[in-house]
């Protein structure tokens, strides 16, 4: 049975191309993550309702990942 997580990833393969784009992201990011997200709220190109959103799913995908 297939893991619908990685199906919508297309395949192990777009999880590893993913996880490659996290760490490039990861490694040319500087500066505080926190007043970069509050920049995007008051800007509005962020809504509340989008970052509830993208806060709980980053939770399940820090699950999967321990």
């Amino acid at each position: 049975m297939t893991n619908p997580f990685f199906g919508a990833l297309g395949g192990g393969n777009g999880f590893m191309q993913m996880l490659q784009q996290f760490q490039q992201f990861k490694a040319n990011f500087h500066g505080d993550p926190k007043a970069e997200v509050e920049k995007l709220l008051q800007s509005g190109k962020l809504s509340q309702a989008q970052l509830n959103q993208l806060q709980q799913m980053a939770k399940q995908f820090q699950s999967l990942m321990q």
